[in-house]
C-alpha cells in the first residue's frame, strides 16, 4: 500500500511546473486530491468574507464579477459562494462552466447564474438554457441595469478576456452599457453608471505579499508533511541527507522566509502581480525541484538514487526558488520565474562577496563572514565539491572544463546563498542589496514604502536625492540642486537632450504662504512622488522600485543601461506634464516671462549658461527684441 507521505508527495508535484490544462486547474487540483486521498493546499481568500457577505441576506440583488489573471482563486471563490448558497457539490464536480441555482431565503425567490469561466463558456448551451453567448452576456447586461429583475449572475473572467468578449457581442445598448462599466471598474474608477447593480472584485489587486503569505503558511502546514517525518528513512525519503526535507526547512526559518517576502512586495512596488497558482507553483518547485528528475521535480522514490550519484547540490532551494532547475524555455515561459529572476540575483555581486567566497577560508580577514554564511552550512554550502574546486580555482583559474571555469557557475548558486543567508544585522555591512539589480531595493522597503504605510513621511534626504535625479534629466546637466526642481526645456520641444531654457524653480520644501513643495505620498497605497505646483496645481509620478531605482542612481552620476531608455522616457513624460501645468502653451514658449516693464517689446528669458564650483546652475537672464 502507497505510503501517505508518498501520496503527499506525488500530489504536491501537481502544482509544480509540469503540463497540464491551466483553464481548468482548480478543478483538476481537486480530483487529483480526491484520487490521491490528499487534501489540497488552501486557505481563506484575502476577498472571501467580503464576497460572502454580499450573498449572505435575505435578497440578492448585486451581480457579481470576478476578475484578475490567471490563477487568481476565482474559480475557487464561485465554488464557495455556490456552497453557501446550498448548490449541489456533485454538480459543481462536474467540467460544466454554467450552473443555474433558484435561491429562496424569505422574500422573492431568485435565480442565481454562476458561470465560473466566461472563456470556456460554450457558445450554444447543450441543455437549451441560453441560445447563443451572446445572447447570455446581453441579458447578464439587461438586468445590470434593471433593479426590479428577480435574478443575479456571479461572473468569473481574466480582465482581458472579460473586456474582449463584452466587445464582440452585438451592440445593443445593455451591453454598450455594461462594457463602459466594466473598463472604469478595472481601472479603480467609479465611471458611468454608479447606480448599476454590481459588485466588481478584480483579484489582482490583492497584494503578492499577502498572497504569499496566506500561500507559505498553508504550504508549511499541510498535514502531509508530518507523515514525511513518519515515514522518513534514514537513508533516503525525509531522512537527515534529503534535499526535499532540507529544503522545507529551510523555507520554515525566519530569514529565509522574510527575504522571500521581501522580493514579493518589491514585486508589488514594481507593478508586478503574483497570482495563487503561481506562489504555489514556485513552493512547489522551491521544495521539489531537481534538473535530472522527471517531470524536473523530485518523488519520494528519487532520494536514494540522488544520494548515490552524488548530486543533492542540484536540488538546492536557493537556487530552485528562481527556476535554476528548469529549462531556460520553460523558465522564461512562466511569469513567477521571470519575476524574481529580474532581480539578478546570483549574477550581481561585490568584490567583498567574492573574496569571501574565494579566499574566506583562507583569509584570517575574510573566515569569520565565510564561517558564518559558507562554513556553517555543509548541505548546500561548505560541501566536499564546494572546496574541491574553490582550492583548484584559486590554484590554476585557467583550468576550465569549457568555456568557464566550475568554480565559476558555482559562485551563482552561492551567491543566491548569501542572499538568503546573511543576517539583517549585517545586511548594510556586506551591501546585501548588492547581490541584487536594484541595489536600492532595502532602502526603498525600508525608507520609504514602510514609512508611508505606518504614516510617516519619507526622510528630507532621500526626496532631495530624487529631486538631483530629476534635476539632471530634466536639464541634462550634472547639476546637484536638490532644494528646488528645475522645470526646464529646449528651444524646440521639452524632450531636448540639453533643456537649458528655465521655465521655473520648485521649491522642495513647502514654504509659508506659498503652494509649491516636492513630496512623496500613498496614492492608492503606492508611493507616488507628488510636485505642488504654485497655482496648486498637483502633478504626480507612481514611483514604482524601477524608477526609483533609476532616479537615485542618476542622482549618484551614473545612467544604468539596464533599464534607462524607458525610465528616461517615462520622466520626460512627467516633465513634459509639469511644464504644461506652468505654462499651457508650446513648450518652446513655456520659458517666456512678461515684457519687462521698459521695454513692453522685449522677452526675458532665463537661460542655465554654466555650473557653479559646487554644482548649482548658474542662469543668465537674455532679453529678446520683439521687433
Amino acid at each position: 500500500m502507497t505510503r501517505a507521505s508518498e501520496r503527499w508527495i506525488r500530489f504536491l508535484r501537481q502544482y509544480g511546473p509540469i503540463p497540464r490544462n491551466d483553464n481548468m486547474f482548480d478543478e483538476h487540483i481537486r480530483k487529483s486530491a480526491k484520487r490521491s486521498g490528499v487534501q489540497p493546499i488552501s486557505f481563506k481568500h484575502p476577498l472571501e468574507d467580503r464576497l460572502l457577505g454580499i450573498f449572505d441576506t435575505e435578497e440578492l440583488s448585486q451581480n457579481v464579477v470576478l476578475t484578475g489573471t490567471a490563477g487568481d482563486g476565482k474559480s475557487h471563490l464561485c465554488g464557495r459562494i455556490w456552497q453557501a448558497l446550498g448548490g449541489s457539490p456533485e454538480e459543481w464536480e462536474t467540467d460544466e462552466v454554467y450552473h443555474r441555482l433558484q435561491f429562496a431565503r424569505g422574500g422573492q425567490p431568485t435565480l442565481v447564474h454562476v458561470i465560473r469561466d466566461l472563456t470556456a463558456l460554450p457558445d450554444r448551451d447543450p441543455e437549451g438554457r441560453y441560445t447563443t453567448k451572446a445572447e447570455l452576456l446581453e441579458h447578464l447586461s439587461t438586468i445590470l441595469f434593471d433593479s426590479t429583475a428577480g435574478e443575479i449572475f456571479l461572473l468569473a473572467a481574466n480582465d482581458g478576456q472579460l473586456i474582449e468578449t463584452w466587445r464582440k457581442v452585438p451592440s445593443g445598448s445593455s451591453a454598450r452599457r455594461a462594457l463602459a462599466v466594466f473598463e472604469a471598474r478595472l481601472m479603480d474608477d467609479s465611471g458611468p453608471e454608479e447606480s448599476a447593480r454590481l459588485a466588481f472584485f478584480n483579484l489582482s489587486r490583492v497584494q503578492s505579499a499577502v498572497v504569499f503569505d496566506l500561500s507559505l503558511d498553508a504550504f508549511l502546514n499541510h498535514e502531509g508533511w508530518q507523515d514525511c517525518y513518519t515515514d522518513a528513512e534514514d537513508d533516503g525519503f525525509f531522512g537527515p541527507d534529503c534535499p526535499i526535507r532540507k529544503n522545507y526547512e529551510l523555507l520554515n526559518t525566519p530569514l529565509v522566509r522574510s527575504r522571500l517576502r521581501s522580493l514579493f512586495q518589491l514585486c508589488d512596488f514594481n507593478d508586478l502581480h503574483a497570482p495563487i497558482r503561481r506562489v504555489l507553483m514556485l513552493l512547489a518547485n522551491a521544495v521539489l525541484g531537481h534538473p535530472e528528475a522527471r517531470d524536473r521535480l523530485l518523488r519520494s522514490r528519487d532520494i536514494r538514487g540522488v544520494l548515490s550519484k552524488g548530486t543533492r547540490h542540484l536540488s538546492s532551494l536557493y537556487s530552485n526558488l528562481f527556476g535554476a532547475n528548469l529549462s531556460r524555455t520553460k523558465r522564461e515561459s512562466l511569469e513567477i520565474f521571470d519575476y524574481l529572476g529580474r532581480f539578478g540575483i546570483g549574477h550581481e555581486t561585490t568584490n567583498r562577496i567574492d573574496n569571501i567566497l574565494i579566499f574566506g577560508s583562507e583569509d584570517e580577514t575574510l573566515r569569520g563572514n565565510f564561517d558564518l554564511l559558507i562554513g556553517s552550512d555543509s548541505f548546500y554550502g561548505n560541501t566536499d565539491r564546494f572546496r574541491a574546486a574553490q582550492q583548484e580555482y584559486v590554484q590554476m583559474p585557467e583550468a576550465a572544463t569549457s568555456d568557464r571555469h566550475e568554480f565559476v557557475e558555482m559562485l551563482t548558486g552561492q551567491r543566491r546563498g548569501l542572499f538568503f543567508k546573511i543576517p539583517d544585522d549585517r545586511a548594510e555591512e556586506l551591501r546585501l542589496w548588492d547581490l541584487s539589480v536594484f541595489t536600492g531595493a532595502g532602502e526603498y522597503l525600508a525608507k520609504v514604502a514602510e514609512p508611508l504605510v505606518n504614516g510617516q513621511r519619507v526622510s528630507r534626504r532621500i526626496i532631495g536625492h530624487l529631486v538631483r535625479g530629476l534635476n539632471r534629466i530634466f536639464t541634462g546637466m550634472l547639476v546637484e540642486t536638490d532644494r528646488e526642481l528645475l522645470l526646464a526645456t529646449g528651444l524646440s520641444f521639452s524632450g531636448a537632450r540639453i533643456s537649458d531654457l528655465l521655465a521655473d524653480r520648485i521649491s522642495v520644501a513647502a514654504r509659508r504662504g506659498r503652494a509649491e513643495k516636492v513630496d512623496i505620498v500613498l496614492r492608492n497605497d503606492f508611493p507616488s512622488l507628488e510636485v505642488h505646483l504654485p497655482d496648486s496645481t498637483v502633478r504626480s509620478l507612481r514611483l514604482n522600485l524601477t524608477r526609483y531605482e533609476f532616479l537615485m542612481r542618476v542622482g549618484d552620476g551614473a545612467l544604468p543601461g539596464n533599464f534607462s531608455r524607458e525610465c528616461y522616457e517615462d520622466i520626460l513624460a512627467f516633465k513634459s506634464a509639469l511644464l504644461s501645468a506652468v505654462n499651457p502653451s508650446h513648450p518652446a514658449q513655456a520659458a517666456q516671462a512678461a515684457p519687462s516693464d521698459d521695454d513692453q517689446s522685449a522677452l526675458t528669458f532665463h537661460l542655465l549658461s554654466s555650473l557653479d564650483a559646487s554644482g548649482n546652475p548658474v542662469d543668465e537672464v537674455v532679453e529678446v527684441s520683439r521687433d
